[in-house]
């Protein structure tokens, strides 16, 4: 701003953002995706990501768009290359929309609200009902960052700070205290009033410990 300069914001637009700012605490979750149909409306870049990250977890993916790139219609399982239309919903468990079209958005969230389907439209908070976490993954290990669809930007910031702290040496680690937790069951003994806090010290110690040692060891000649 110019010294001397003013500029008057309209009082809907603060309005607008303290409402977004103080939206519902939300619920977190983990959804099993394996073999369940979902549906993505858009053919784009945004899509394909949305798309991917549907696949990865084993979902058997719809897209629908008139227009959708090759590498978004490689991970589908369907492709109806069209606009969308009410019916598309049909058979499908949640829907994520990436099409930069509020009206096409607001069609699929008023279709899904009315049949109990979840949505999700990319950077549109106010048509969601979730919103999608930044992840950080370590083998069976998943770290997420939320601001409820107020931020993604700090989500993503979050992610990166999480994934320097959080290295994949993670994922053995998880897979070691799988292991002496099902030791635990093994003897017929319960593994709730266990304090696993030292175990776990212990464990990522070592780790890390091994890692250093890797790091540090001369490279024969």
């Amino acid at each position: 701003m110019l010294q001397g300069q003013y500029f008057i914001i309209p009082i809907e637009i603060v309005m607008n953002n303290r409402r977004t700012a103080e939206r519902a605490v939300q619920f977190p979750i983990n959804l099993n995706l394996e073999g369940r149909r979902c549906l993505v409306v858009g053919g784009g870049r945004i899509a394909n990501r949305k798309a991917a990250g549907l696949a990865a977890c084993g979902a058997l993916v719809t897209v629908v768009a008139p227009e959708i790139t090759d590498e978004l219609a490689a991970l589908a399982t369907e492709v109806r290359r069209r606009p969308y239309a009410q019916g598309d919903l049909e058979g499908h468990w949640l829907v994520i929309t990436a099409t930069a079209d509020r009206t096409v958005d607001q069609a699929v969230y008023d279709d899904a609200e009315a049949a109990g389907i979840w949505a999700n439209s990319a950077d549109d908070p106010d048509r969601c009902s979730f919103t999608l976490a930044a992840v950080v993954r370590r083998g069976p290990v998943m770290i997420t960052a939320s601001t409820g669809g107020v931020s993604p930007a700090l989500s993503s910031w979050l992610r990166a700070r999480l994934t320097e702290a959080i290295g994949p040496e993670f994922a053995d680690i998880a897979a070691e205290l799988a292991e002496r937790r099902a030791d635990v069951h093994a003897r017929g003994e319960s593994t709730e009033d266990l304090d696993w806090g030292p175990v776990i010290d212990e464990i990522v110690a070592a780790h890390r410990r091994s890692d250093t040692i890797t790091l540090t060891a001369p490279v024969p000649s």
